[in-house]
């Protein structure tokens, strides 16, 4: 099966907060998490200081973990906003927050919740259109690799120096992210999941999602709405589908009934997987946090997951965080103003918000640069954060190495307009974001040289990451430059591996 949307997006927010002035500063953070499955929120609190023009968070205190609550529907295509707001509130009373006492935060909608038809309202829910909030609708591949990064997964790669699977199971999908050395290498996603099949108290059966009815009948097992499913069916069901996990786990080439239920490609890797991690609902009772039922496979699914991991010798570490918050929440930050060499090819393009930052890894430290590299290494940036179909502008963060020739330049933006060929042909603005000041170079390069037609904004001085969302500001007349407000979502720092798994 493949996802209605593969892509991600950003919904809406603005800038409210600034903190030019203040070189140490604590914000009061909030993370949202809205799946197919459950629901959770992390409060936090965060220490940041001005370094070199940019605020860096240097601690953060979680203040208050919510409790887990059960996604409610209203019908299959609605997310009951009552019921999820009556939770949300009683979570703010239960931690002595008001929504008014947050400084910032982040809500990520993610598996089946970003295809309800009222996804885009329950951002309001949470104020987001105060500016307070970066509000983020995750495709498939935005998600896995926010649950690498969420379950701490990247950073304990790139600290031990070893390659991590993260396996993210939730309701209805499960997500999978090769790490190696603090990189994702390869994502995929399939649709598996504890809520496939749910019931009630008394085992009967309330829901059955596509691939649960596909499950059932590979299991031999006669299921319906209304009838009793039994403590062996579950297991059975369950079996078979951690056959599947497992193809995936090897990077074995999926068989044809594991392929029909893949949302994205299979993962192609050759490298040994060190050690696995595993984050979501499931991930609960895998590493034995929960043994409550909720009236789902999450118990049945993880017992026998947990059974064919330890016989295949897997290494299993324990996540940063599992069921908790995607991320924990949002730091926003205010850099007064970019460099001055910039260029902006229309007034009117500007103000600019919530733009989605990819930051592909370009090989510039050759003098003769390849214009077919620059593009794939662009397409690789965005498919690896699930906006290869976007509509949405986006700016390509980068930073400039070796001579500014005219050649050197040429072919660097000739393979970034093929790489962002999609949203050129939607005639949508193009923006750079150089870290040296010579983005009025690449400007000018681009209307004048290339005579591209979009418009073109091109700022420097400005140093981005992946995960960061910006606003940009009108052009200062006495200065030139534009302000930037910077959005970073935020994700654990600390590693859990240490000694378990030696570098190889």
């Amino acid at each position: 099966m493949t996802g209605e949307d593969e892509g991600g997006r950003i919904i809406f927010a603005e800038t409210e907060r600034n903190l030019q002035s203040v070189d140490k500063t604590s914000l009061l953070s909030v993370g949202v998490d809205i799946g197919s499955s459950t629901t959770h929120l992390v409060f936090s609190r965060l220490k940041m200081e001005l370094k070199d023009g940019r605020y860096i968070t240097t601690e953060r205190q979680v203040i208050y973990d919510s409790d887990i609550f059960l996604t409610p529907y209203s019908d299959d295509f609605t997310i009951d906003a009552k019921k999820l707001g009556k939770y949300i509130s009683g979570q703010y009373r239960s931690a002595q927050l008001r929504p008014e006492d947050i400084d910032t935060g982040a809500l990520i909608l993610t598996g089946l919740a970003v295809r309800r038809h009222n996804s885009r309202a329950i951002g309001e829910l949470f104020a987001v259109e105060t500016g307070k909030f970066v509000s983020v609708s995750a495709g498939d591949k935005m998600e896995a690799a926010m649950a690498a990064y969420g379950s701490g997964a990247i950073v304990n790669s790139r600290e031990v120096g070893v390659v991590v699977m993260n396996i993210d199971i939730g309701g209805g999908t499960t997500k999978f992210s090769i790490c190696d050395r603090g990189q994702i290498s390869g994502l995929t996603a399939i649709d598996i999941g504890a809520r496939i099949i749910s019931f009630d108290s008394n085992n009967i059966v309330t829901r059955i999602e596509e691939s649960g009815k596909h499950f059932a009948d590979k299991a031999k097992i006669d299921l319906s709405i209304g009838k009793k499913i039994s403590s062996q069916a579950c297991h059975k069901i369950s079996e078979i589908m951690t056959d599947s996990l497992m193809e995936i786990i090897k990077c074995q080439k999926p068989t044809k009934d594991t392929e029909k239920l893949l949302r994205l490609p299979s993962i192609k890797y050759d490298k040994n997987i060190d050690a696995i991690t595993f984050s979501g609902g499931v991930s609960e009772f895998i590493y034995g946090y929960e043994t409550k039922s909720f009236g789902d496979l999450g118990p049945y699914l993880a017992c026998s997951i947990r059974k064919r991991i330890e016989i295949d010798d897997y290494k299993i570490m324990p996540p940063v965080e599992n069921i908790r918050a995607t991320v924990v929440g949002a730091s926003q930050y205010t850099i007064q103003l970019s460099g001055t060499t910039i260029m902006v090819s229309d007034d009117n393009l500007l103000p600019l918000r919530n733009i989605p930052v990819i930051k592909p890894e370009f090989s510039l430290d050759s003098e003769v640069i390849s214009s077919s590299k620059i593009s794939t290494q662009v397409g690789d940036a965005l498919k690896r954060l699930g906006l290869s179909n976007t509509d949405q502008p986006l700016a390509i963060c980068f930073d400039w190495f070796g001579s500014a020739s005219y050649q050197r330049i040429d072919n660097f933006l000739s393979g970034i307009r093929d790489g962002l060929s999609g949203l050129i042909l939607k005639e949508k603005p193009i923006i750079l974001v150089c870290e040296k000041d010579i983005g009025r170079v690449f400007g000018f390069h681009a209307t004048e040289e290339m005579k591209l037609e979009n418009k073109i904004l091109s700022i420097d001085g400005i140093i981005l990451e992946e995960f960061d969302y910006i606003d940009i500001g009108n052009v200062i007349p006495a200065t030139g430059a534009v302000p930037i407000v910077i959005k970073s979502l935020l994700f654990p720092t600390d590693t859990q591996l240490g000694d378990k798994v030696k570098k190889k």
